[in-house]
């Protein structure tokens, strides 16, 4: 078997088994819970859940779908979770082979994806994510084959202030266009502080100008997507969940989509 498909098979299964973790995670941390204690347990009937049963995707599988103790059905976003994230650890040492940007695209892609589930379930984005990925960011840029420590500590700078910026702007003129609106949806900002602050750990991995065009990308993705909803039921866009896909896909081919944008766009060569 190639070489390059067994280590990417690997990270696969290490991406399994993170994305197990990243399950605790993402339901826990926005209600202010400990991703250590308890320890995974049925949230029906509240038995913990023993190591055998607690197999990423297998498990799953194997109960049917059911607590092994009451029977009650367990949510399909766990094993979704599972192998989603160990289908991004694959892809990203596939594209990166082993190397120290292959982990930091991993890191980075599972924060992500922890923050899209989060803000889509809870509309919040826990500074774990956030605030912990910004430090987590700012050490890998000390490794071999990413941005460098100053790209990245100026685009953890530029992602914070762009946001900011954005929420004070916004906020002036819906009150200015439209009063009481953000009243009726029961916020008192445009821009909630969880976008501003993941901004900044975006920023830390992907520079000036992949906030740039997470912030492109992820405003047009919502307002296609989500906007029709948010207009007519009046409910928040969870921006983060679109903030969330577009930096993965600043992360994955940003490079590409400025090269293509200078030269057939703007016309440098």
């Amino acid at each position: 078997m190639n070489e390059a498909w067994i280590v990417s098979g690997l990270a696969g299964l290490f991406g399994l088994m993170m994305g197990s973790f990243l399950n605790v995670c993402s339901l826990r941390w926005p209600v202010d819970q400990s991703v250590v204690a308890p320890r995974s347990r049925c949230p029906s009937c509240l038995e913990a859940v023993q190591w055998y049963d607690n197999v990423p995707v297998v498990s799953w599988l194997i109960l049917g779908a059911k607590c092994r103790t009451c029977a009650e059905p367990i949510s399909v976003q766990y094993p979704l979770v599972e192998l989603a994230t160990g289908l991004m650890w694959a892809g990203v040492f596939a594209a990166h082979g082993p190397t120290w940007e292959a982990v930091r695209g991993g890191v980075f892609l599972t924060m992500l994806f922890g923050i899209s589930i989060s803000d889509a379930r809870f509309y919040i984005i826990p500074d774990e994510f956030s605030l912990g990925g910004t430090v987590i960011g700012l050490g890998m840029s000390f490794l071999p084959g990413g941005i460098d420590w100053v790209t990245a500590a100026i685009g953890a700078a530029v992602g914070y202030a762009v946001l900011w910026l954005v929420g004070v702007g916004g906020t002036w003129m819906i009150k200015k266009i439209s009063p009481g609106r953000l009243e009726e949806a029961g916020v008192d900002q445009a821009m909630g502080g969880g976008d501003i602050k993941m901004m900044m750990m975006v920023g830390s991995f992907v520079g000036v100008w992949g906030v740039a065009q997470t912030v492109f990308i992820g405003s047009l993705l919502a307002l296609i997507v989500f906007g029709p909803i948010a207009s007519m039921s009046k409910r928040l866009i969870p921006l983060g969940v679109f903030l969330a896909a577009a930096a993965a896909i600043a992360y994955g081919w940003g490079p590409q989509m400025l090269d293509w944008y200078l030269t057939e766009i703007v016309g440098i060569t």
